[in-house]
C-alpha cells in the first residue's frame, strides 16, 4: 500500500517566530562579523574616553608636590591624599564649589527652554516650501558653524561698553562684569549660537512625518495649531528630545564661552569646567581631577535620569512599540484591519 507523501512543514519566518514566542538568533558568522566591525569604534572610545577617565580617578587621589608638612622636606613627587581632594571641595572651597554648581545648572536650564522654542520655530520654518529655502537653512545653520572661542570675541564686541547692545538699549551696563547681567550676556550668546542645532535635529524628525497625515487634518477642519500640537509635535518628539539631552550634556559642561566672553574667577558666571581649569592652571592637578570626576558624576546622573524618564518613550515611538508582546501585537494588528 502507497503512503500519502507527509505536506511540507510550514517555513517559520522572523516575524512567525516572533509571534509564537521564540526569537530568530544570527548566524555566529554574522556576530563576529559584526564584532569585527564595532571593533575600531570600541578601541577609539576606550583610547578618547575610558583611558583619560581611569587617569583622572587616580590623579584625583593624589596632591601637589611641595612641602611635606610630616618631614619638613620638599616632596618632589605627588603625595598620596587618599580622598583628600574630595573633602577640601567640600570643606575648604565648599562656598565656591556650591555657587559653580548653581551656575552650572541655571545655564542647563535657562539656555535648553529658549533654544528648544527657537529651534523648532527655525525647524518650522526650514521644512516649509519657500522660495530661497536652501539660503534660509544655510543662514540659520551659520552660527552653530562658528567656533565657541570666536563666537565669544563676537559677542564680547557686541556686549562692550561702547557695543551694539548698549547702543539698543541706550544704556551703558557692564556686561563683562560680576551680576546677573554677566549671566544674561552668556544666556543670549549661548542660545544664538546652539539653536541652530536644535533646529537641525527636530528638522529631521519634521521631514519624515507624511503630508498625508496633514491633509486629513485639514479636511477634518483641524486649525494650524491643531495640527501642530497633535501631529507635529507627538511625531517630532524623539528627535526634539534626543536634541534636548544632547544640549543638555553640553551646557552642563560648559566652559569656553563664559570664559572667553566674561572671563576667568567670575563668581556670577564660574562654573564646574572652570573650576577644574583652574585649578589645572595652578599646577594642581589632583583637585582638578577630583572636580572634573565630580563633574562626570553630575552629568552623567543627568543622563541616567533623562533617560529613565523620557527613554522607553523614545524607544516606543521608534520602534512602533515593537517592545510588546506578541499577543498586543497580534490585537493591535487585528484593530488596525477593522474599516474606519
Amino acid at each position: 500500500m502507497a503512503t500519502a507523501a507527509a505536506p511540507p512543514r510550514p517555513r517559520m519566518t522572523g516575524r512567525n517566530s516572533r509571534e509564537m514566542g521564540t526569537s530568530t538568533r544570527p548566524h555566529s558568522g554574522q556576530g563576529g562579523l559584526a564584532a569585527l566591525l564595532v571593533s575600531p569604534t570600541v578601541l577609539v572610545l576606550v583610547l578618547v574616553v575610558g583611558f583619560p577617565l581611569v587617569e583622572a580617578f587616580r590623579q584625583s587621589f593624589y596632591g601637589a608636590p611641595g612641602i611635606d608638612p610630616v618631614t619638613g622636606f620638599v616632596n618632589d613627587s605627588e603625595p598620596f591624599v587618599g580622598l583628600g581632594n574630595f573633602a577640601d571641595i567640600f570643606t575648604d572651597h565648599g562656598e565656591r564649589f556650591w555657587n559653580a554648581i548653581g551656575n552650572t545648572t541655571f545655564f542647563g536650564i535657562a539656555t535648553i527652554v529658549p533654544e528648544v522654542v527657537i529651534g523648532t520655530a527655525m525647524a518650522l520654518l526650514m521644512a516649509r516650501a519657500l522660495r530661497g529655502r536652501g539660503f534660509i537653512r544655510s543662514a540659520i545653520l551659520v552660527p552653530w558653524a562658528i567656533p565657541t572661542a570666536i563666537s565669544g570675541l563676537l559677542w564680547s564686541w557686541i556686549f562692550n561698553v561702547d557695543g551694539v547692545a548698549n547702543k539698543i538699549l541706550g544704556t551703558s551696563v557692564l556686561w563683562a562684569t560680576e551680576g546677573f547681567h554677566a549671566k544674561v550676556a552668556i544666556i543670549i550668546a549661548e542660545v544664538w549660537k546652539t539653536a541652530p542645532f536644535v533646529a537641525l535635529l527636530t528638522l529631521a524628525g519634521l521631514l519624515i512625518i507624511p503630508n498625508e497625515l496633514y491633509e486629513a487634518a485639514r479636511i477634518d477642519g483641524a486649525s494650524a495649531w491643531q495640527r501642530f500640537v497633535n501631529i507635529t509635535l507627538p511625531l517630532v518628539k524623539p528627535s526634539l528630545t534626543v536634541a534636548v539631552l544632547f544640549r543638555l550634556l553640553d551646557a552642563l559642561r560648559m566652559f569656553d564661552l563664559p570664559y572667553i566672553l566674561i572671563g576667568p574667577r567670575k563668581s556670577s558666571v564660574e562654573t564646574l569646567s572652570m573650576l577644574a581649569q583652574n585649578e589645572a592652571y595652578n599646577v594642581r592637578y589632583g583637585a582638578a581631577a577630583a572636580y572634573a570626576i565630580i563633574l562626570f558624576g553630575y552629568v552623567f546622573v543627568i543622563a541616567f535620569v533623562f533617560v529613565k524618564v523620557l527613554g522607553a518613550n523614545i524607544i516606543d515611538l521608534e520602534f512602533g512599540g515593537s517592545r510588546r508582546s506578541p499577543r498586543a501585537s497580534h490585537r493591535t494588528a487585528r484593530r488596525r484591519e477593522v474599516p474606519r
